[in-house]
């Protein structure tokens, strides 16, 4: 007999991160009594599953309850358990601000107007549009004059680049940067959007936006 969640959870293990449209994952969306299993075997081991309605890909992270055995070291407490440095956690931050905020705007609009313009008052919502439908790109060169001054420069943005496309969280092709299936999933936007919008990044969004005009 097989068992479904325990294959999801070794794949996630494994692969890292699965595209919604696969079955298992479709099915952990939509089977509450199947997500429910995988969320306690989850548990057990300290971690919860990732997704939300505006990412094409669901993932596996830290239970809340684990982080703090987990990050807490020595009396410090680690920023991440990637070992990734902290300027790399800043463009971490600048690429989500740049690339999911857009992204997010863009299917909160079309999802609002996909449902007003339904007349159909039996018919099923329609799902919130994702990939290339919506996700923008970033150029390299244009990161690099933006924020080069604040992120270290040119070198320095370049390596740290490759860290995060080495884990997943952005995809790079002929300088050109993309969102990678964990850029929405490990970021909270409940979270840092309020943060970044109302805090010390707004000025620099402020002002990019500004020379873009």
């Amino acid at each position: 007999m097989s068992d479904d969640a325990q294959a999801l959870i070794a794949r996630l293990i494994a692969e890292r991160w699965l595209p919604r449209a696969e079955p298992l994952a479709r099915r952990v969306l939509v089977d509450e009594d199947f997500r429910e299993d995988v969320t306690r075997r989850l548990a057990a081991c300290g971690l919860r599953l990732l997704d939300n309605p505006y990412a094409t890909h669901i993932a596996l992270g830290m239970a809340h309850e684990a982080e703090e055995p987990v990050l807490a070291r020595n009396g410090q407490w680690l920023s991440n358990n990637l070992a990734l440095p902290r300027d790399c956690i800043a463009l971490l931050v600048v690429l989500w601000a740049l690339l999911i905020l857009p992204k997010r705007e863009r299917q909160i609009s079309r999802r609002d107007n996909t449902e007003t313009q339904q007349n159909d008052m039996f018919g099923l919502e329609k799902p919130i549009p994702t990939g290339n439908e919506v996700e923008g790109s970033l150029r390299e060169a244009t990161l690099i004059a933006d924020f080069g001054k604040q992120l270290g420069g040119k070198t320095r943005i370049s390596l740290n680049l490759g860290l995060l496309s080495r884990h997943g969280f952005i995809e790079r092709y002929q300088s050109v940067i993309r969102e990678g299936p964990l850029l929405d999933l490990a970021l909270d936007h409940g979270t840092l959007a309020p943060r970044i919008l109302d805090g010390a990044l707004a000025e620099l969004l402020a002002t990019r936006a500004a020379r873009a005009e």
